[in-house]
Formats: C-alpha cells, structure tokens, sequence
C-alpha cells in the first residue's frame, strides 16, 4: 500500500476569504479561536495566508496586504509524515495546499496532538458544535 500523501488528508472545503477582504474582516474571523490560518483567493488561486501573528493593532486596510505565501504552502503530493515533519519543525500546524499552478486544493491541518490530521469530518463537527 502506498505511503499516504497530502491529498489523502487534505481539508477540501476550507474557509476562504475574497482577496479584498479587509483586516476588519480578516479579525472577525480570527475571534472565533478555531480559526488559524485565512485563505485568500480569487478566482480559485491561492492569492495569501495570514495567521493572527501578521496583524497587529496598527493594521487596517486590505487584509491581503499583511498576508504571504512563502513558507505556508505546501503540494499535494508530498507524503503526509513528511508534510507533519515539516510542521513540527517550523512549530506550525496549518499549511495551504496548492498544486502547481497555484490553485487552493485544501488546507492541512495538524491536530492538537500533532500526530495526525484533521479531516472534513473532524472540522464539520467543530462547526456544528459551534451552532
């Protein structure tokens, strides 16, 4: 059997924000404590990341502008443990996946354990319990 990729454990369906989001936008979203990371796209690429650590209390404007890519990207077909290697040595657990052209294909997602993944099922339950 073939060793797990990132496509296998990949979320599919994670929470994108448009690329003119505002950094007013982009900090409601992090007041919900499940969210880590935001995904900025358009037209289905992959446009920037931004973590909580990006924006401070001077921040306004286009929330894309305090956002990056270098470093929180990652390709689907890298094996999983390599995947979590990585992020356990650069202390992070969230990483966008994209594919060569640098389209969102999901985003991966260390659980708090680190010693897996979170799954579409894993993050559809934590917004139903947030209901």
């Amino acid at each position: 059997m073939p060793e797990p990729t990132v496509a296998d454990v990949v979320v599919r369906l994670p929470k994108t924000l448009p690329a003119n989001a505002s950094v007013a936008e982009a900090s409601a979203c992090f007041a919900n404590d499940h969210v880590h990371m935001l995904l900025f796209t358009q037209s289905g690429r992959l446009l920037g990341t931004l973590v909580r650590e990006d924006l401070d209390e001077t921040a306004s404007g286009p929330a894309l502008r305090y956002a990056r890519l270098t470093g929180r990207t990652v390709s689907a077909d890298l094996p999983a443990e390599d995947a979590r290697q990585l992020l356990l040595r650069r202390g992070q657990r969230r990483l966008a996946v994209v594919d060569h052209d640098g389209a969102l294909l999901g985003l991966l997602c260390l659980k708090r354990r680190r010693t897996g993944f979170c799954s579409d099922a894993d993050v559809a339950r934590a917004a139903e319990r947030l209901r």
